[in-house]
């Protein structure tokens, strides 16, 4: 897959400052793939965009569609971007916030289920959402996420 034809995801990390140091907020993927998962079925709340969509604009669209708030106004710390197993390029900006998990109201994807049912089903895009400390959040999130929580370490330290 070469560069220009990859897919490219843009996402906001929440974090904020406790008596035990950072955390961040992370959501758990939804759907029948990820149910049972721990390790690597946590992200950063991200998607898609197209390539004439500005990736910071794609970033704030996407955190009110998984997490169905609004994106909070702060100082942006730009994360930079890793490229996912699958080929796919993440780019982050982390942003200094508190939010409670029970507000989220997730957004929801249609996929066949069970496989060659016949019958679609709706799933949340992100089933919960917590806030991890990042020696938790290093252990489940996806793989090459995990670059996003050094580079937010290093900028807070």
């Amino acid at each position: 897959m070469t560069a220009s034809r990859a897919r490219h995801s843009a996402g906001l990390l929440l974090f904020r400052r406790t008596a035990d140091g950072l955390e961040v907020l992370l959501g758990h993927m939804g759907g029948p793939f990820f149910a049972k998962r721990d390790v690597g079925a946590w992200t950063v709340p991200k998607g898609e965009y197209d390539p004439d969509e500005p990736a910071w604009d794609a970033a704030r669209r996407e955190f009110r569609e998984e997490l169905g708030l609004a994106p909070p106004d702060g100082e942006v710390v730009p994360l930079g971007e890793v490229r996912q197993s699958g080929g796919k390029i993440v780019t982050v900006w982390a942003v200094e916030a508190d939010l409670d998990p029970a507000t989220v109201v997730p957004g929801t994807f249609a996929m066949e289920w069970p496989p060659r049912s016949g019958r679609t089903q709706r799933f949340p895009e992100l089933d919960r959402v917590e806030w991890l400390g990042l020696d938790r959040a290093r252990e489940v999130v996806v793989k090459a996420q995990a670059a996003f929580l050094d580079r937010l370490a290093e900028h807070s330290a």
